[in-house]
């Protein structure tokens, strides 16, 4: 999986990530952890917009790159955050998982009163956490 660098700055209740790899795409909110998540979705966006015009994405610097080419002003207060990318494949795969049965049934029950099958539940809640949402 793919991360890009963002860059975190903000106080109070604005905040926001710009991610320098992928032009004008960024992310906002009222706390880092909004702005975060904003910006985990955008990136995802950009991306998916990219590959679906057949355009290749810019490859993802490291933070020592991003270092060394000043693109982080810690002395304003930026700080650097991971932002994953995590692309569906449009192909799904069986997949074999043990989990305990009152686990299980709790997924069931809670899947059931979303509307969404088991499958669609457990992806929906990897993706969540993968991509650092709360």
């Amino acid at each position: 999986m793919t991360h890009y660098v963002g860059i975190l700055g903000g106080a109070d209740d604005v905040w926001g990530v710009r991610v320098p790899d992928l032009p004008g795409c960024h992310g906002g909110g009222a706390n880092p952890e909004e702005a975060i998540a904003d910006a985990t979705s955008a990136v995802r966006e950009w991306v998916e917009t990219r590959l679906a015009k057949g355009v290749s994405f810019p490859k993802a610097r490291t933070l020592a790159d991003l270092l060394r080419a000043d693109e982080i002003d810690s002395s304003a207060g930026e700080s650097a955050v991971m932002i994953p990318v995590l692309i569906d494949s449009g192909r799904p795969v069986r997949a074999n998982l043990s989990l305990d049965a009152g686990l299980l049934a709790a997924i069931d029950a809670e899947a059931s009163r979303r509307g969404l099958t088991r499958s669609a539940f457990i992806a929906s809640a990897a993706r969540e956490k993968i991509e650092g949402h709360r």
